[in-house]
């Protein structure tokens, strides 16, 4: 295990660090409410050279993000909001799954029966207002 203690104004090095340490294209992102999950991700996409978010038909729990060429570089999943795992199927998950891209997922502890086993997980740790510990 690695950790990386961070504030705000660190995050794009943060962002590169953990790209260059990831072990698979598939980041399962845990953390209580308010950890910065989402700000991470926002920092990796840029990282990886793609813009803002579109809205995928399920908006509110997946997000496409796309490079400067158009082609796709990932997906965004917010799965807070899911009743069960089985909504997680019905969104086409093991479609987005099966695509060479990147995805980002907060919440996976709601879809555990459908992680793939090549997962790279990243625990966030708030330490204080200002400051944030990942464990990956």
């Amino acid at each position: 295990m690695r950790e990386i203690i961070y504030t705000k104004n660190q995050i794009a090095q943060v962002a590169q660090q953990l790209l260059h340490q990831v072990q698979s294209k598939i980041l399962c992102f845990y953390g209580e409410m308010g950890a910065g999950k989402t700000t991470l991700i926002k920092a990796l996409v840029k990282e990886l050279g793609g813009g803002e978010a579109t809205n995928s038909p399920t908006f509110g729990i997946v997000n496409e993000y796309h490079m400067e060429n158009g082609g796709i570089l990932g997906y965004h999943f917010d799965f807070y909001r899911l009743e069960n795992e089985i909504e997680a199927l019905d969104l086409g998950l093991e479609d987005y799954l099966s695509q060479d891209v990147w995805i980002f997922m907060e919440w996976p502890e709601k879809i555990n029966s459908f992680l793939p086993r090549d997962i790279s997980r990243i625990n966030i740790e708030v330490l204080d207002a200002q400051t944030r510990k990942i464990i990956f």
